[in-house]
């Protein structure tokens, strides 16, 4: 049996950390939303038992145990006692190492369509917790919806009502390292989103305080690095963006506007600047 999953891209519209665990990992408070710029995950299953194989069209990613669609699949199949064989083709349109989370959907897709596949019958809730193991934008992506997202990223909320809009996003020829840019946050002078007002600006339908509401606390960290994140979101307030930030640990920035004709003007103004600039949809 083969299925094929859209896998969206996410973006962090608000992005808080309110202290470390004793694991030394981040707690998270975040609202995400998805993109329709997306990956397409072809998963079949064989009878060659037990092999786990994984093309993708990216020379970028590997395709044994350190990609996380190949992870999805061992923890699935370890977890439910399956012995198929499973062949994960991956066509990749997402940008790689661009804070996108484009592995983790990817491996969220493959979850999806080897819980229909296997007939294990699972809720996305229930998935979302298997999917932790893998990286911590998995859950979410299980969903691909606006969400409300908290503790190590496992227990997603959805919002039902965020608006469509035109959203640019425009990746830097830059790489970050996001355990490296993680380890940099400073708990005592870290200056903190107010992820209840954005949720409750987005539940409202108030555009002027979702705008005002967003932020991210990771973009200072990460712009202290590297000048090209400020001097970006500084063309994109310039030309005219309602709201411009870094979606995870970056590099890559995003723009929203209400209004399509000023994203399509932006998209054009930043694609003499940035190799790798998209005009998309929240979804």
């Amino acid at each position: 049996m083969k299925i094929i999953e859209k896998a969206p891209a996410k973006i962090n519209l608000g992005l808080d950390t309110p202290r470390r665990y004793a694991d030394k990992s981040p707690e998270w408070d975040m609202v995400m939303t998805s993109i329709d710029l997306a990956d397409y995950v072809s998963v079949e299953t064989t009878q060659e038992t037990h092999k786990i194989k994984v093309y993708t069209n990216s020379g970028f990613l590997p395709n044994d145990q350190r990609n996380l669609a190949y992870q999805a699949v061992h923890i699935l199949r370890t977890r439910f006692h399956q012995t198929d064989g499973v062949i994960v083709q991956i066509t990749k349109q997402i940008p790689v190492a661009a804070g996108l989370g484009g592995g983790s959907s990817d491996a969220a897709a493959v979850l999806r369509a080897l819980n229909k596949i296997w007939n294990l019958g699972l809720t996305y809730k229930e998935l979302a917790k298997l999917a932790l193991t893998i990286d911590s934008d998995v859950p979410y992506c299980i969903y691909s919806q606006t969400a409300h997202v908290t503790g190590h990223g496992e227990i997603v909320n959805p919002i039902e009502h965020f608006p469509h809009y035109p959203i640019v996003v425009a990746k830097p020829k830059i790489s970050v390292s996001t355990p490296t840019i993680l380890k940099q946050i400073n708990y005592e002078s870290v200056q903190h989103i107010q992820i209840d007002q954005l949720v409750t600006a987005i539940n409202s339908g108030d555009a002027e305080n979702i705008f005002a509401s967003m932020g991210n606390v990771l973009e200072p960290i990460t712009a202290a690095k590297y000048p090209e994140i400020d001097h970006l979101k500084g063309k994109m307030m310039k030309i005219g963006s309602d709201a411009a930030q870094m979606t995870g640990t970056g590099p890559t920035m995003f723009a929203v506007c209400e209004k399509l004709s000023r994203a399509k003007r932006l998209t054009n103004s930043l694609k003499g600047f940035c190799s790798e600039v998209y005009l998309v949809r929240s979804l």
